[in-house]
């Protein structure tokens, strides 16, 4: 969601901060804002709409300072205005604030400060937090030399509900602070230079020396100096750590779009999730990072599976591999949902929760609760450094590089292959054969090349979608485990061209779907399982039956009868435990190009951030 990027150095901070919310566009943003301090004297640009303006009017201003802060808005409290965009002034023009988060009890701080004659210029929480540290500012000793940083510790003291700041003073041209609970924080160390950003990808061009702070963190950035300590005075020795990708892994290149691009990266995603993660013999795979011994694992008699958005889809086509190949019951709940549930869970219960981005709020408030009720809790993730990764008990990496497109593609993938992997390896502990085990190793290698053959069809489903791309409702249908990528597809649809779309199960169709059944609403047909294929076959007849145009994704080995269908996108045939990757990427291409047809902004949809981490 909303993105931050703070300098302090040697060099003129504008240039430095605009570079940086141009790499966080992809996070979901309506306004943009930059302020910048020279001596004592602060200068602050906003705009309602994209970096780019925002960039042209820095520019006509001649912004100088090698001191600033800068944020993309992602609304939550106001309206789309410049005067709710960041940064957030104090009412005595002293304290400039970026704030990622929401504080939950703002109102009775802001009925506090209005009573001690603040006054207020937006609708926002965040202003209500520059203005307490003004407020705290006024009372610390004026000849402290810890009078900046000790305000916002004290602030923060009184601050209900998330936040990631950047934090500048009028009267302190010489330090930046920032500060985290539950809205992710990251210092870069660059050469005589410190930054904040909310996200790697705003700094990687200037470092890949970092450190994640921690919930309940502070960080002051001055005089060369990095200190770290926690709300109660406690200092920290910082961890620095180095970004595990490059720079030129989130450039566009000869690609239109981030989601094209990262469409054609899968086949190097999946390459990715297995490198290293295979036994010798070639009979199961192994992970590194689980922190969980063979022997407990056995012992596990469930497994939940948390997450929200895609990576929910994920964990559902996880929930059929491992009850498919591993035999151990699966449960999925919306990490959303599971901590104002009170499940009850067997003591054997194994948690599992995926995060592309290791930053989702939910889905770590899910892990948080999971640990607090003592179970072990595993984690996938595509983000080495983030929260969830550190928090978690152990977990597997995706590897699968930067995904800048706010539609997931490639780390949606990623994670069904390694669900896949971690089903081999679950089930080699338990009833799997050696055989078994050595043929599902090679059809998990043999994806990649599969993924190739697949996105052939690009230039096919093109001209498929120019027959569809003004259709106003859309059902995908599919069964067993191609039911959660019936759902991944219409999700896929919906949220890129905004046409209105479902994913359900073929069977249930006539169980109150069917009703919406007509020449204007298309069906997209999974029919890719064999051994279903007659039950999939009526299904179509239902729909053909209506008047409705069908779709269809086989394989090419078993194509459906032409006059049942109006278009046909044939996949390679494959392995069960490889199929879902192969029939997410029609889909994926589908939904391009008819949002790239319709006009649709598709690497930044409306309304949508990439990572979600707010409530």
């Amino acid at each position: 969601m909303c993105g931050i990027v703070g300098y302090i150095g040697k060099r003129e901070a504008s240039p430095i901060l605009l570079e940086g919310l141009k790499r966080l566009e992809y996070r979901g943003y309506d306004s943009a804002g930059v302020a910048v301090l020279k001596d004592d004297a602060l200068t602050i640009k906003k705009h309602k709409g994209r970096v780019t303006d925002l960039a042209k009017n820095a520019s006509a201003h001649g912004l100088s300072g090698m001191l600033g802060i800068s944020h993309t808005r992602w609304a939550t409290h106001g309206a789309v205005t410049e005067a709710n965009a960041h940064p957030h002034v104090s009412h005595d023009g002293k304290i400039a604030l970026v704030h990622n988060g929401v504080i939950e009890n703002y109102l009775s701080i802001k009925k506090f400060l209005e009573g001690e004659g603040h006054t207020f210029a937006s609708e926002t929480d965040s202003e209500v937090f520059s203005n307490l540290i003004a407020y705290h500012y006024a009372k610390e000793p004026v000849d402290s030399p810890s009078r900046f940083l000790d305000s916002v510790r004290r602030t923060l003291s009184h601050i209900e509900g998330t936040y990631g700041i950047a934090v500048i003073c009028t009267e302190r041209p010489d330090e930046l602070v920032g500060a985290r609970k539950g809205s992710p924080l990251i210092v870069g160390i660059g050469a005589d230079e410190y930054l904040l950003a909310s996200d790697v990808s705003a700094i990687i061009s200037r470092t890949s020396n970092v450190v994640y702070l921690n919930d309940g963190e502070i960080v002051s950035l001055k005089d060369g100096e990095l200190n770290l300590l926690t709300s109660d005075e406690e200092i920290r020795t910082p961890e620095i750590q180095q970004i595990d990708w490059d720079i030129a892994e989130s450039e566009l290149g000869d690609y239109e779009h981030y989601m094209l691009k990262e469409i054609f990266d899968q086949p190097q995603a999946l390459e990715n999730a297995m490198r290293g993660r295979f036994s010798d013999d070639g009979s199961t795979a192994k992970f590194g990072g689980l922190n969980v011994s063979a022997q407990e694992l056995r012992q596990v008699d469930r497994i939940l599976l948390c997450a929200c958005g895609t990576a929910w889809h994920a964990c559902l086509v996880g929930e059929y591999l491992i009850e498919r190949f591993a035999r151990i019951p699966v449960e999925v709940e919306y990490a959303s949902e599971f901590r104002y549930r009170n499940a009850p869970l067997d003591k054997n219960t194994l948690v599992l929760v995926i995060s592309q981005s290791g930053e989702t709020i939910d889905t770590l408030a899910a892990l948080r609760e999971s640990k607090r009720k003592g179970y072990k809790t595993l984690a996938i993730n595509n983000s080495v450094g983030s929260t969830i990764a550190r928090e978690s008990d152990g977990g597997i990496y995706q590897h699968a590089g930067p995904e800048i497109g706010v539609a997931s593609t490639k780390a949606f993938t990623s994670q069904l292959h390694i669900l896949s992997m971690l089903a081999l390896y679950l089930g080699r502990l338990r009833d799997m054969s050696y055989q078994d085990g050595i043929n599902y190793v090679a059809a998990l290698k043999q994806a990649p090349e599969l993924v190739t053959e697949t996105v052939k069809l690009n230039d096919e489903i093109l001209e498929i979608s120019k027959k569809y791309k003004d259709m106003s409702d859309c059902l995908f249908l599919g069964r067993q485990d191609m039911f959660p990528i019936a759902l991944e597809g219409a999700l896929k649809l919906k949220e890129i061209s905004y046409i209105h779309a479902e994913g359900y199960p073929a069977a249930e169709m006539k169980h109150g779907p069917i009703a919406l059944i007509s020449a204007e609403c298309p069906a997209i047909v999974l029919a890719t399982q064999p051994d279903i294929h007659g039950k999939l076959l009526s299904n179509i007849q239902e729909v053909k039956a209506r008047g409705a145009p069908v779709i269809a994704i086989a394989n090419q080995s078993n194509p459906l009868p032409p006059e049942l269908v109006d278009d046909q996108i044939l996949i390679p045939d494959c392995h069960r435990a490889v199929l879902p990757v192969l029939a997410s990427i029609p889909m994926q291409l589908l939904s391009y190009h008819i949002a790239k047809l319709r006009g649709c902004d598709v690497d930044k949809p409306r309304n949508l951030a990439k990572s979600v981490t707010v409530e």
